[in-house]
Parts: structure tokens; sequence; C-alpha cells
């Protein structure tokens, strides 16, 4: 009997072993097979307003007036590519922005760029990718950024019935891609999500949002995907970092938004720019 364990106990063990190896085979095939196909690309020979929408609000106390169909040169297309601007005008003019609680942005010298593909192009999860660069960076007052925002949000343009949901609940989450603060720092960008604090304007700004190096002035393609629950941000295609369990907490279809920004007092002459070479979503198949 035990010549007879000893003789079959090499053949458990290779049938065991033999087993976890192949599962381990089949779920490393199933992994390559799951691939990124693509459902959205935009490579800006024009501006499509099937994808794009200009979005004109007061936010954050940003001293400038967003304005529209590119005026000023704050929105154009050329050579294959966007540019998003602020512009300084030279003097003051009144601004029809409005904040979501009908407060009326001041008049200014300073007028910008935003667009975004709320009720055009919405996704839910997926992977979004922008390829864009800076003109410049490291100055004062400079915030331009590339970023998701929940399609329920509440604030303009509010074009359909259901968008009643203020920042940052459910429905109105906010996701940052790429965000450039030039008051804080040069050749680094911001990403991460904006925690919900479960009231109406109130966020958590800090604690899932990071500091990252990069060459600002040339061109790079800057994501943030799914990967089951974890939201995975990635530089060049590589993972640089990673909001354990926040993907649960987005749920609902979001929106993506391009703008340049001017978020203090000081002092700019001529544009600032941002070009956008692409942007794409993606979805698992």
């Amino acid at each position: 009997m035990k010549q007879t364990i000893i003789i079959l106990l090499p053949v458990l063990l290779v049938l065991v072993f033999g087993c976890k190896e192949g599962n381990q085979k089949n779920k490393a095939m199933q992994e390559t097979a799951s691939t990124w196909e693509i459902d959205f690309f935009d490579d800006f020979d024009a501006f499509n307003p099937e994808n794009w929408q200009d979005q004109r609000i007061w936010v954050n106390n940003e001293n400038h007036c967003y304005v529209p169909d590119g005026e000023f040169g704050t929105r154009e297309v050329s050579d294959g590519t966007l540019k998003i601007k602020v512009v300084n005008i030279g003097e003051k003019r009144p601004c029809d922005n409005f904040d979501k609680h009908g407060n009326q942005h001041p008049d200014t010298e300073y007028v910008a760029g935003r667009i975004c593909s709320k009720n055009r192009k919405e996704f839910i999860k997926g992977r979004w990718t922008a390829r864009l660069r800076l003109s410049g960076n490291g100055e004062a007052s400079m915030f331009p950024a590339w970023w998701l925002l929940g399609a329920q949000n509440n604030e303009p343009p509010v074009q359909e019935a259901d968008e009643n949901i203020c920042w940052p609940m459910t429905g109105s989450g906010e996701i940052d891609i790429f965000e450039h603060h030039g008051d804080h720092m040069k050749d680094a960008f911001t990403t991460g999500a904006i925690v919900s604090l479960g009231e109406c304007d109130k966020g958590d700004w800090e604690s899932k949002r990071r500091n990252f190096p990069a060459t600002l002035n040339e061109f790079h393609e800057y994501s943030v995907e799914w990967e089951g629950s974890d939201l995975v941000y990635r530089l060049d295609g590589e993972e640089v970092y990673r909001n354990e369990g926040e993907g649960d907490k987005y749920p609902e279809p979001m929106f993506a938004i391009l703008n340049y920004a001017k978020i203090t007092d000081s002092p700019m002459e001529g544009e600032w720019v941002m070009e956008v070479d692409w942007v794409k979503h993606e979805f698992r198949k």
C-alpha cells in the first residue's frame, strides 16, 4: 500500500499543479484577448459641433470670460490641432458668463476658450486619452485642464431634464486627467479624482490627487481608465497613479472638457495656448 501511495503521489502533484498552470495560462490568454477598442476619436481637422460645444460658465472665481465661437482666437483649429487659449485683449469688456447661482462675471480684459462633449459624446467608464502640449508653463494664474464631469451636472449648459445634480455628487462627479497650476509648479501636472463629501459643492481636492513631472511644452498622452474598481492614470501609456476603489464611485456617463483658465489676479500679456492633437475614448472589447 505504501508503494502505491509513493507511486501515485507524483502523479497527483502533476495533475494538481498542471491544472493550476493551465488555469493561469487561460486567464492570461483571456486578459490578452480583452483589448481596448476606439468608439470615439477626434483628430481636429476641423471643429466638429457633433462632438463638442462651447461651455460658457463662471466657476472657481476665474478671472477671464469664456467667449463663444472662438472669438479673439480663444478656440481655433489649424494645422491639424485644436488651440484652446487665454487671451489678453487689452481692455476690459462686459462678460455674460454666470455662475450657477445667477451671479454675473465682472468686466474683464481676459477671454478664454472652454469646450465640452456634454450631450455630444458621453460614456460610462472606459478610457479617455488626449494628446496635448502647452506653449509655456509655470506662469502665475495659468490653469489649463483636461478632465471629465458627470453628465447630469446642473451647471450651464443645461439641456436635458435630468441635468439637475450638483457637483460633485454621483451623477456630477469629477475626474481630473490633466491640470497644470502655474502658481505652484513648472514642468509638472496634477491628476486624480475629486472625492465627494456627500453635499452639494463640497469636494475633497487633496486626498486623491497627486503631482507628476512632465515636459509640458512637448506633446504627451494623458489618460484615465477604469480597471476593475480602480481609476488608473497614465502618461504616454505608462501608469503614474492609481485611485484604488474610486472607479466604483463613478457609475454615471461622463463627458470631457478641455479648457484654459486664468485663476488669480496676476497680470498676463499676450496669450497662453493649450494645443490638442487628438482626443479619444475606448472601451474594453
